[in-house]
């Protein structure tokens, strides 16, 4: 076979993979590439450096297993002077197992290889044309850098050792390469299961019940609701305010402000109730500093409360305690996150129906 026919077999399962869609990588997928590697020869053999080039096809045994067929034919290799200098033809053939490390996907996967070749050359020892046929133990490493789940470009280092000992023994010879390849074939990633479809229901106040069945369309959040969707007849209902702040800082974060709304909408719709807003601080500080920030604390909130969300001032009080009471272990950072808190608490009977 040709160097030619060669890569126009390589080339064109290049632009059929990719044609046809090609498929994601792992197990019984199948990689095709084009390859190109210099060529170092034992220095007791009578010829030169030169170049291989040839492609391969490999199929996954497994996700990280790779069998993998190659061909190469040899140029720009000559014999020594004592060989007249002729032109050396030649090619290798090789079966390798590949084991590649790392996860299938975009990116790196380093890889080892261990195999069998044939190599034949002609016009090594004479010029009369005679032919040299060598079987050779082949080990390697490399890597792969997959740009996409498909395509992927490849650096490699090869050794090889000839089993067959020759008139100057055996022969020990490398290869350093460079390739570009494609992965396809094997069969696509399962298609996730569909999402159940969840059966159409509009709720613009979310208490759990359908707009069109729902006779209280406007009930706070956090308030618990009949099946009409209206609050619970003859009960206490609650809503409690836990607002989280960042260390020695009093400014109420934006993720804080729905929750400090659905307290300002539970007051409105019971506009006979009223609220204490408490501040707290974690340990850090002397207790006179931490009584001044917890003050701060609550009254930021109050003022979110009155100046954002409408609640009459007067219905709105705010107290600092300062760091003298904790809810979580002030020695660990996470329980002093949970400490720097502002808290507040509002109850109403429920209105009757």
């Amino acid at each position: 076979m040709k160097l030619k026919n060669t890569l126009g077999v390589v080339i064109g399962s290049l632009i059929a993979a990719s044609a046809a869609n090609a498929l994601a990588q792992g197990q019984n997928s199948v990689e095709v590439e084009a390859f190109g590697k210099r060529y170092f020869t034992d220095s007791t053999r009578d010829m030169k450096n030169g170049d291989l080039y040839g492609g391969s096809v490999g199929y996954f045994l497994t996700d990280d297993v790779e069998l993998a067929l190659s061909y190469g034919e040899y140029h720009d290799i000559r014999g020594t002077y004592e060989t007249g200098n002729k032109k050396v033809h030649g090619n290798l053939s090789s079966l390798d197992a590949i084991y590649h490390f790392g996860t299938p996907g975009v990116g790196l996967r380093p890889y080892v290889s261990a195999g069998i070749g044939h190599q034949s050359l002609t016009n090594i020892h004479d010029a009369n044309g005679s032919r040299q046929n060598l079987t050779m133990a082949n080990i390697g490493a490399g890597l792969k850098y997959y740009f996409t789940d498909n395509f992927y470009a490849k650096a490699s280092l090869d050794g090889q050792y000839g089993l067959e000992q020759r008139d100057n023994g055996h022969q020990g010879e490398w290869m350093a390469g460079v390739g570009v390849g494609m992965n396809f074939g094997g069969g696509s990633k399962p298609a996730p299961a569909p999402e159940p479809v969840a059966e159409v229901c509009s709720d613009a106040d979310h208490d759990g019940v359908c707009d069109n069945v729902d006779k209280c369309p406007n009930t706070p959040a956090n308030v618990t609701v009949d099946a009409n969707g209206c609050p619970a007849v003859a009960e206490v209902v609650r809503v409690q305010l836990d607002v989280k702040f960042d260390f020695d800082k009093a400014k109420v974060k934006e993720n804080s402000y729905a929750d400090i709304k659905n307290l300002a909408d539970f007051m409105k719709q019971y506009p006979s109730t009223s609220t204490t807003v408490e501040g707290h601080t974690d340990s850090v500080g002397t207790d006179a500093y931490n009584q001044k920030l917890s003050e701060k604390r609550a009254n930021a909130v109050r003022d979110v409360l009155v100046n954002t969300y409408g609640v009459e001032g007067g219905r709105v009080n705010a107290v600092g305690y300062g760091e003298s009471r904790p809810v979580a272990d002030n020695n660990t950072a996470e329980g002093r996150a949970v400490n720097r808190r502002v808290e507040a608490q509002v109850e109403a009977q429920a209105k009757q129906q």
